[in-house]
């Protein structure tokens, strides 16, 4: 299975052991910016031997068809501006997945991000068969929902103290998007 698809700003391709220093270099860059909406990580989450090896899990994963991870990278330069995930995935009876995904700081407000959410729903729909797609997100990541809602998932309602961020317990909205919709 090519793991590479393209869009109109952006490609997405599986991730490789060879990209962890440039998902360090990544996340380094929006470790400030991403802290905001997701839990912290230790110090060691950014170094390459843990990077290699989270890719390395990412790759067993995708084999197994439980989880496929990408980078999102720019046409032009061939840099990795983001990553995103299609994860959790469940076959039947329920024939779905979340997906996750983070956007460099320097590269929002693009369509970026919306464009590699309908890239990786195309996927998981048409090539991994699934039925329904996820997404949580907490309602005052106002880009995020933006970002949701323009590639498509439907706001279906909301989970109480769903993730402990930063100190304390986070609202997070619950999407989803339907085969038959796309």
């Amino acid at each position: 299975m090519n793991l590479e698809f393209s869009g109109q700003t952006c490609y997405l391709r599986a991730l490789t052991v060879e990209d962890a220093a440039e998902m360090v270099q990544l996340l380094l860059r929006n470790r400030a910016y991403w802290s905001i909406y997701e839990p912290r990580h230790q110090d060691s989450y950014f170094t390459i031997s843990v990077q290699r090896e989270k890719i390395r899990e990412s790759i067993y994963q995708a084999g197994e068809n439980r989880e496929y991870s990408f980078g999102i990278f720019e046409h032009d330069t061939h840099k990795m501006i983001g990553h995103i995930s299609l994860y959790s995935i469940k076959r039947m009876p329920f024939l779905s997945a979340l997906i996750g995904y983070s956007v460099d700081e320097r590269h929002i407000g693009k369509g970026i991000a919306s464009e590699a959410v309908k890239v990786l729903l195309d996927f998981g729909f048409k090539r991994l068969g699934l039925h329904r797609i996820e997404a949580y997100v907490s309602p005052e990541n106002h880009g995020s929902v933006r970002v949701l809602e323009k590639a498509g998932l439907v706001r279906e309602g909301l989970l109480k103290q769903f993730l402990y961020i930063n100190g304390r317990w986070v609202d997070h909205y619950y999407y989803a998007a339907l085969e038959d919709d796309f």
